[in-house]
């Protein structure tokens, strides 16, 4: 039977719906930061571990990403999965580390990148195999992250933590092992060597092929458009922000796109 007219909009404005609703969840999923503090990161972020009251050692950590992640980012979920006793002893140590307002916003930020990396790992062990993380139920909603006496989200450390604390270059820090994502830096994030760990993700990102640039062709990675604001505050524009850290320079006026995301596995073949 031949369908009306409405029909087919009614099905049509329903998937717009559904995408529109998936890409708000990404940006607004985690609303609480469930008290945890978040220091703010000053303009110019040096890196340093002797303004803390703590420094933690992430070498499990490091030790796994060097084994199981490729320098393209793509990771070996089955060796990890050989390696679950030592990623849970990392999980455990973070789990007994509840950050304070004491802790540098250097040893903040390296702390809550690499929770949040190792638990997104951990998370993808616990439903391999999958093709997406998207496929997974309450992948960024339910609260499956241990810090001291809180459990909390990855949208919340996210959107009410590391976005909170004024560094934009955390985007491409943060990996959510899909394709399209930023890659997985094979070395666990230092407060000793923070600030160029997020220069060189952030430089490798917005060169990469996750965007696609020319002097007046600006077709960006949707991370651009989801988190719009992170990139363009005190006047700052999209175009102005690439430019920072991009080989070719955009002109001022190119109209900006969006690519579409590829969410399957970022797995290693």
């Amino acid at each position: 039977m031949k369908k009306s007219k409405y029909y087919i909009l009614l099905v049509a404005f329903a998937a717009l719906v559904t995408t529109m609703s998936s890409c708000n969840l990404i940006s607004s999923a985690g609303l609480s930061s469930k008290g945890l503090p978040t220091n703010e990161a000053p303009e110019e972020l040096p890196s340093t571990t002797a303004n803390s009251k703590v420094n933690v050692d992430h070498s499990e950590w490091n030790s796994l990403l060097k084994k199981h992640v490729s320098s393209e980012g793509m990771v070996d979920y089955k060796g990890f999965m050989k390696d679950r006793e030592l990623l849970n002893v990392y999980l455990s140590k973070l789990a007994k580390m509840k950050p304070t307002k004491d802790w540098s916003v250097q040893e903040q930020l390296a702390y809550y990148i690499n929770i949040y990396n190792a638990y997104t790992v951990d998370l993808i062990l616990n439903n391999y195999p999958t093709k997406s993380i998207k496929d997974i139920d309450g992948n960024w909603t339910k609260d499956i992250v241990t810090i001291g006496d809180v459990e909390i989200s990855l949208g919340g450390i996210e959107n009410s933590i590391l976005r909170k604390m004024n560094e934009p270059r955390i985007h491409f820090a943060i990996n959510c092992a899909s394709i399209s994502c930023p890659k997985l830096l094979n070395e666990a994030y230092s407060a000793a060597k923070i600030n160029e760990q997020l220069d060189r993700v952030t430089k490798e990102f917005i060169n990469s092929d996750k965007n696609e640039i020319s002097k007046n062709s600006a077709k960006l990675s949707s991370i651009f458009d989801w988190y719009k604001k992170d990139f363009i505050e005190d006047g700052v524009t999209i175009i102005d922000y690439v430019n920072k850290y991009s080989d070719v320079k955009i002109a001022n006026g190119t109209t900006v796109t969006y690519k579409d995301y590829n969410w399957n596995l970022n797995e290693q073949k």
